[in-house]
């Protein structure tokens, strides 16, 4: 059976927080989500301008029917407003028999307060004693506990103070202190535990609190031990940071899926990568452009900014007595040069995600016009010296210069007719791997007769 969660929580109407960041959450973690809405509020990235209290009578029975027909293995609170709204939520939540995670939302990434005055007293009476596990950030643990928190050692103080709340567990969060890392201190049963991950400089911060509190009630649900829990949360919230979306004026949302996304596009690229690499091993046409340092083929997944993110050849494309023969599998961050030249490419133009390199002749390049193809090329010599010396400056540096005498456009063909040592060379550039062996092969077609090497 799928593992459930339900969360307790307002609706975000700029969708980057509150039942909408939990649902996400918990599809992307194979969790199926089920939800009662405790307030409906109307805010971007930048404000909140109204908040409207469900009746705690529709709240309660928002629980009622989802547990009595579906179940529930975790259940995480959000934004509760009221005494009333907490009272009501706290009579439901004890007659079920799961981990609850209780995420203190006490004010918005926007500085409006998501939890009346009057109702922090209930909160901390109420609801606390309940959690299994609580996680308030620095401001919402300082609130809570009385402690200063600038450091780890305060954020352990806080973490026990309010664990003599009731709580069985406090995880305080370390965004909001400065450092190098942002850490995580879990404070349960007694024991301490640390959990870091990099800082990213990002304004995708929005939604973070109720993505964390959502991802560990999702692997709680699936029976994972509470520190393993936080542990995978951590990870999660740092990666739908990384791919949060910029939108609005303000903190930008988190993208809970954007790591299951960047691996499907990478699924996909590699699916690509072995159609063409397949074409191109069956191609006698192409064993005729294989330059003397080898051949490679390389495709990006959308938004690549790094060689992690480029699939390519290991070892390249080599000659062989039946024909080209690729090295080997495709995978990720196996090629240097080619790599490269697609990561400028993309900084240009998002759609022209792969490359081949292929060897020079004059005869390729009058094809390319003959084809009607945007052409661009650099003059190796002319390379600055700070270039040369900053390892793999070459290639970006060489594509930038052609793109730049192409009128920003990045060319179907880009070439360059060597420099001491240095063997000339092609860059055939396309949509996807598939286009570029095409537009290859229907290069060579052009600039080869038949019976010529």
């Amino acid at each position: 059976m799928i593992p459930r969660a339900l969360t307790i929580a307002g609706s975000d109407s700029g969708g980057g927080a509150g039942i909408q960041a939990d649902l996400k959450t918990f599809a992307a973690l194979g969790v199926h989500g089920v939800s009662a809405i405790t307030s409906i509020t109307a805010q971007n990235t930048m404000e909140v301008t109204m908040v409207y209290d469900l009746p705690v009578e529709l709240i309660r029975e928002q629980i009622r029917v989802v547990v009595k027909d579906i179940g529930v293995d975790a259940v995480k609170t959000g934004m509760l407003h009221t005494s009333e709204i907490i009272g009501a939520v706290v009579s439901e939540l004890r007659q079920i028999d799961a981990p609850v995670v209780v995420d203190p939302v006490m004010i918005a990434k926007s500085g409006a307060r998501l939890l009346k005055e009057d109702a922090v007293k209930t909160l901390i009476e109420e609801l606390i004693p309940l959690a299994y596990v609580v996680t308030p950030n620095a401001l919402e643990a300082e609130a809570l506990s009385g402690v200063r928190i600038r450091d780890l050692e305060s954020q352990k103080r806080a973490a026990k103070i309010v664990s003599e709340l009731g709580a069985r567990g406090v995880v305080v969060k370390g965004g909001h202190i400065e450092g190098a890392k942002a850490a995580d201190i879990l404070y349960f049963d007694g024991e301490f535990r640390v959990y870091e991950a990099e800082r990213i400089e990002a304004r995708t911060t929005h939604g973070t609190g109720c993505t964390f509190a959502s991802a560990i009630a999702a692997e709680l649900a699936k029976k994972r031990s509470i520190f393993e829990a936080v542990e995978r949360a951590k990870r999660f919230v740092t990666d739908a940071i990384r791919y949060g979306f910029q939108v609005g004026g303000g903190s930008g949302p988190v993208n809970p899926v954007g790591r299951l996304l960047k691996d499907a596009e990478r699924f996909r690229a590699l699916e690509v990568m072995r159609e063409a690499v397949r074409r191109v091993e069956r191609s006698d046409l192409l064993a005729k452009a294989i330059p003397e340092c080898q051949m490679n083929l390389c495709m990006a997944i959308p938004g690549a900014r790094s060689l992690d993110e480029v699939a390519g050849i290991p070892g390249r494309i080599v000659r062989h007595p039946e024909g080209p023969r690729a090295s080997d599998h495709p995978w990720f961050s196996v090629s240097w040069h080619v790599a490269r030249a697609v990561l400028k490419a993309l900084e240009h133009n998002p759609e022209m995600k792969a490359a081949m390199n292929i060897r020079y002749d004059p005869r390729f390049i009058e094809a390319a016009r003959r084809l009607g193809w945007i052409i661009g090329s650099y003059d190796r010599r002319l390379e600055p010296e700070e270039v040369k010396k900053a390892e793999g400056g070459t290639i970006p540096w060489g594509v930038g210069e052609a793109i730049k005498g192409a009128g920003g456009r990045v060319p179907d063909i880009v070439y360059h007719e060597g420099d001491w040592g240095k063997e000339p060379m092609i860059m055939i550039f396309g949509r996807d791997a598939i286009d570029v062996v095409e537009k290859v092969e229907r290069l060579l077609r052009m600039a080869l007769k038949e019976g010529e090497e």
